[in-house]
């Protein structure tokens, strides 16, 4: 506005610009037409590669490095012996053999055609420091096995990982995808201010590397994903034909109010990623230090985000009260860079670990003398168990909370824990609560069951339809549902946004 980027704070900030926003004249001032490119991504890493399982099929960290063992070890092909089909995946190296890369060329020329072959082969930098690369990325130890002729010999969730791998690396060997982009600015002149706006759009002119491997920038930790973006990518590419003077007349406005959320909790992608960022931990402790935490009981999952609980922040109370250097994010990444050095022969061991055993030693001993014993105590309920009287508490297990005896191993009475979500039943009006199947998938349901039996695979959201008042439910990221009248809405437009119902 008159050149300045406002800042808006509310809604009486807003309401004298929007009066006047519909008083103003407006042409385009400016039509600027260009491309872009964008690379392919490297081939994967074991972090890369965890954090694309975890987004894109919810698989835990520990489940990716499962199935992976698999591939690596070997998979029985007919009547053949077992193969291998994937190289060894717990390694932070991006390097590929040249026999590898000779292999992905031929492939990509014979199936696509030369023009999403590049001219030279493509190369990748390793992102840390201190990558050993002891080990090639991981990729398929022969393109020739494509995924389509493997299927029939793989279960459904080592298909979708060998998939996943198959075609980020034959991608990675292919040429950039192009995208048309256009950039309009638009003036608006009313008799007290000088408006500019402007509006960018994109679309596809040559796919390169996309026709592999539909890259998510949410794979690169960059945050929305490329579906995201598309959604919105689409419906600006219909703009049309616009030159610099041409007269324009505003049709709409919308105001909207956002406001600033708390980070999401992590999920086993994020906190990979922060352990990577950070330089804690190796390929091969990624998995194990987010098992070792679920095990211990310091956190829990729930939908795919990970949750402290009592024990795990007493824990870390009392361990950055009494050990601060070692809980330091930084202690882990200079403690492994110094065994580094340790291995290479530039320190001499015996020095690296006095340096660390010496003050620790003595942390260690007024630990011993001045941290409290803390005695974890489940939270009880106000009711007693109908078997043996005793206090019912909450419990943590393998699928979340439940309610228990307190004289468990004696007793051992159990019933669900009823997570109730702010939404009634369209049924019946009772509470609905979170349930899962035998096999731990989460869906909806009545409290009232079995004298209600209402259930939704979608989270219904404390939002009436604006339509018909019916019950709303999540469709995906950004839009919601009616059950009753099947009318889809933007949650933006309904005034939340995916934090608010997270």
């Amino acid at each position: 506005i008159n050149g300045i980027k406002p800042t808006l704070g509310s809604e009486a900030e807003v309401q004298p610009l929007l009066e006047d926003l519909w008083e103003a004249k407006y042409l385009v001032s400016g039509v600027k037409h260009s491309s872009r490119k964008r690379r392919p991504a490297a081939p994967f890493t074991t972090s890369t590669m965890q954090q694309a399982a975890s987004r894109r099929f919810s698989f835990t960290a520990r489940k990716t490095m499962s199935i992976a063992q698999q591939l690596y070890e070997g998979v029985e092909l007919g009547e053949a012996e077992g193969i291998g089909l994937i190289t060894y995946m717990r390694t932070d190296s991006t390097q590929v053999s040249t026999q590898a890369i000779m292999e992905a060329r031929e492939y990509v020329t014979e199936t696509f055609g030369q023009e999403y072959l590049p001219e030279t082969p493509n190369t990748y930098t390793t992102k840390s420091q201190r990558a050993q690369e002891a080990h090639e990325a991981v990729r398929p130890t022969s393109i020739a096995r494509t995924p389509a002729d493997l299927k029939p010999y793989l279960s459904n969730d080592q298909f979708k990982l060998y998939d996943l791998i198959w075609r980020r690396f034959v991608a990675s060997q292919m040429t950039p995808a192009i995208f048309d982009t256009l950039r309009v600015d638009i003036e608006g002149t009313s008799t007290e201010h000088g408006y500019q706006f402007r509006v960018s759009a994109s679309s596809l002119k040559f796919a390169g590397f996309l026709e592999v491997y539909k890259d998510h920038e949410k794979d690169r930790g960059n945050g929305k994903s490329d579906d995201d973006r598309e959604g919105l990518v689409s419906k600006l590419a219909q703009l049309p034909e616009l030159e610099e003077g041409d007269p324009l007349n505003l049709l709409e406005l919308c105001p909207n109010q956002h406001f600033t959320h708390a980070p999401p909790r992590f999920s086993d992608a994020s906190l990979v990623k922060e352990l990577e960022d950070h330089g804690i931990g190796r390929p091969s402790t990624y998995a194990p230090t987010i098992s070792t935490i679920v095990g211990r009981g310091y956190v829990y999952r729930e939908r795919r985000r990970l949750h402290p609980t009592d024990i795990g922040m007493t824990v870390n109370d009392l361990i950055v009260e009494y050990f601060p250097e070692i809980v330091d994010l930084g202690f882990t990444a200079r403690m492994e860079v110094r065994l580094d050095e340790v291995s290479t022969g530039k320190q001499d061991w015996v020095e690296v670990v006095r340096d660390f055993y010496d003050p620790f030693s003595e942390e260690l001993e007024k630990a011993i003398e001045a941290m409290p014993e803390m005695k974890a105590e489940p939270e009880t309920i106000d009711r007693n168990c109908p078997e043996c009287g005793s206090q019912l508490v909450i419990r943590h297990g393998r699928y979340g909370k439940f309610i228990g005896c307190s004289d468990f191993p004696n007793c051992r009475f159990t019933e669900p824990w009823l997570e109730k979500i702010g939404v009634n039943c369209p049924l019946d009006g009772g509470d609905l609560i979170e349930r899962r199947t035998r096999k731990g998938r989460l869906f909806f349901g009545c409290s009232n069951y079995p004298n209600c039996e209402f259930t939704s695979w979608k989270r219904p959201i404390p939002h009436a339809c604006p339509n018909c008042g019916g019950l709303l439910v999540r469709e995906n990221q950004t839009s919601v549902v009616c059950t009753q009248c099947s009318e889809s809405f933007e949650l933006e437009a309904l005034g939340h946004s995916i934090e608010d119902l997270a």
